[in-house]
């Protein structure tokens, strides 16, 4: 199975799609089928996009504070959606090996399947913006240099952890490692667990 090298193609062109605008208030329109989960890795990958840009803007120095408290609130929002995609794609996985039957010996892995996608994910973002430094125009050669480096460790990475996660998906699918999904816990953007919220 290579479901991990496809999930990297359209993480890869979905970070490309945001770049056209490089907006984070940019519309976008998800090429593929709603419902499928194609469509889910893309828009994924686009909230990841947006994320990365508005954590570039929180970190202006001279940004207004009562623009950072809003963008503060905005990254809080996002970062549920993004929980909730990843706990939608293993819902996905979960589902499509309903069926198979672990070995006596299948084990658990250290995260799930979609945990690891949600790497690949920050992984091509990382790996675009490490190719933007290479080549920035501004930078003198040394900079350039370094990021070069860096440029190599991560697309060694990516072979690595594309490599590993389709390795995992068809261990699942032989019954040699079993899938156990432990929901969110969050507690800060709740008002139940949040003692600053509960005790207003």
């Amino acid at each position: 199975m290579h479901f991990a090298a496809k999930a990297y193609d359209i993480f890869e062109a979905v970070t490309a799609d945001y770049h056209i605008a490089d907006d984070v208030d940019s519309e976008f329109s998800n090429p593929y089928a709603k419902g499928s989960v194609e469509a889910l890795l893309a828009e994924k990958n686009r909230v990841d996009a947006v994320q990365w840009h508005l954590e570039d803007i929180i970190r202006d120095p001279q940004i207004n504070p009562v623009e950072a408290l809003a963008l503060k609130r905005r990254i809080d929002s996002s970062n549920q959606v993004r929980t909730d995609m990843v706990e939608d794609l293993d819902t996905y996985f979960r589902n499509l090996y309903a069926e198979v039957q672990p070995t006596p010996d299948a084990t658990i892995n250290t995260e799930s399947p979609a945990w690891a996608l949600d790497r690949l994910s920050i992984l091509a973002l990382k790996i675009y913006h490490m190719k933007a430094e290479v080549d920035r125009p501004d930078a003198d050669a040394g900079h350039r240099t370094r990021c070069a480096a860096k440029l190599a460790v991560l697309e060694e990475q990516r072979a690595d952890l594309t490599a590993a996660i389709d390795t995992l998906l068809d261990d699942i699918a032989a019954g040699r490692k079993y899938m156990k999904v432990y929901r969110q816990m969050k507690m800060y953007n709740d008002p139940a667990t949040n003692p600053v919220l509960y005790n207003k």
